[in-house]
């Protein structure tokens, strides 16, 4: 009767298996071991103790190390010694290190090389390989290899993420010309993905250098000016577009337009159009512009003060700086605060670089305001209006 109240006897599970272990090649596992052993030395007065094998990540760290430290010999034979081994899991989690060190060497060809040799061996790998050597291959230049990384991509069958297509698109603004990047543009357009901020402000930089301002206009407004992601980046570039070409009349037009849209004006977007007022000497308009600064409660930078003081001198009123210096609170702590896209078009003015200047120099060692950089500035300005005989 008590064998009934024993549970059933059950047979045990057959022991598991050990995991393989990853081998390493007997010259890289020597390299790795010597790294782990001097990483792992204990200081002085510290009994030593014995240190197991390294495994596959101690070699693949030190391959990433020699790589960036410029030694591409090095790091290409431990590669290939890894990748031919039982240990070439560990080389996609060393790619997004190994990849860009490649670009920096100028070793490009290497990048779409060691990945079609990683796929071929991991074809599960390929997924995020391919996006890296997009964007590695896109930051050194080598288009004609990033085009060739995305080709495969497209036979691979291998789907083109929202990051790929900006890199793709940055690219292009780097390094292409304008219709080139124009076409990647498009490209990207057709996929649905949304273009990034940053790809924008890429490819306004490009527009910019080439002083393509309608251009500018018109791709912002392909965009789509009612996209509320980008903040209120896309109708700067689209003010900037008219302010860049003097166009003062399309410039409040369109301002007017971005406030009837719902969207709030920020510093750069009144800088912006300072800017272009100080050019032509519109101080009416640059005193609406203060007074709607004041009113909406965006504090005035050092650029916004720069813009006065380049145009009042301009017109040799100097001495009426003090009217307009009180109106934009020169007591205040002078601040950089504009986005610096809009220097691309307007340059820093006088001012403005000369401050910039000295607030560098002096490195925080003095509290300085808009009105002591203005006394600084105009007897500067003074100075080099004298003549000076040495006899």
């Amino acid at each position: 009767m008590c064998s009934l109240l024993l549970p059933p006897c059950r047979p045990l599970p057959p022991a598991a298996s050990p995991a393989p272990t990853r081998r390493l090649p007997p010259d890289l596992h020597r390299q790795a071991r010597q790294v782990s052993t001097r990483a792992q030395t204990p200081g002085r007065g510290v009994p030593r103790t014995w240190t197991t094998a390294p495994d596959a990540d101690d070699a693949a760290s030190l391959m990433v190390a020699r790589a960036e430290a410029g030694d591409f010999a090095a790091a290409r034979s431990m590669w290939a010694q890894l990748l031919h081994s039982s240990a070439f899991a560990c080389l996609p989690a060393a790619a997004p290190r190994l990849l860009p060190a490649y670009a920096r060497l100028g070793r490009s060809d290497e990048i779409l090389l060691a990945v079609r040799e990683l796929s071929a061996r991991d074809p599960a790998a390929a997924r995020a390989l391919y996006p890296l050597a997009v964007s590695c291959l896109g930051a050194a230049g080598e288009l004609d290899r990033m085009e060739a990384a995305v080709q495969e991509m497209g036979r691979l069958s291998l789907r083109v993420c929202s990051a790929t297509g900006d890199a793709f698109v940055r690219a292009y603004a780097a390094s292409g010309t304008i219709p080139q990047m124009e076409a990647a543009y498009r490209r990207l357009k057709r996929t649905g993905l949304l273009i990034s901020p940053a790809a924008i402000r890429a490819v306004a930089s490009a527009y910019i250098s080439h002083q393509k301002y309608y251009k500018l206009g018109a791709f912002v407004s392909d965009v789509d000016l009612r996209r509320r992601d980008a903040g209120a980046l896309l109708w700067n570039l689209y003010l900037l577009s008219f302010a860049a070409n003097f166009k003062m009349k399309s410039l409040q037009r369109a301002f007017l337009e971005m406030v009837a849209a719902g969207f709030r004006p920020d510093l750069t977007t009144f800088n912006i159009r300072a800017a272009a007022f100080s050019k032509m000497c519109m101080f009416w308009d640059l005193h609406l512009s203060a007074e709607h600064m004041r009113r909406d409660g965006v504090a005035p930078d050092l650029v916004t003060h720069g813009c006065f003081v380049d145009a009042y001198l301009e017109r040799r009123l100097a001495r009426n700086l003090t009217f307009a210096f009180d109106r934009l609170d020169g007591g205040a702590e002078p601040v950089i605060a504009t986005d610096s896209i809009i220097f691309e078009a307007f340059g820093k003015g006088g001012f403005h670089a000369s401050s910039e200047a000295l607030l560098e120099a002096t490195g925080g060692k003095r509290r300085w305001t808009y009105y002591k950089l203005l006394g600084v500035y105009l007897r500067k300005q003074h100075r080099r209006n004298q003549v000076f005989w040495n006899y």
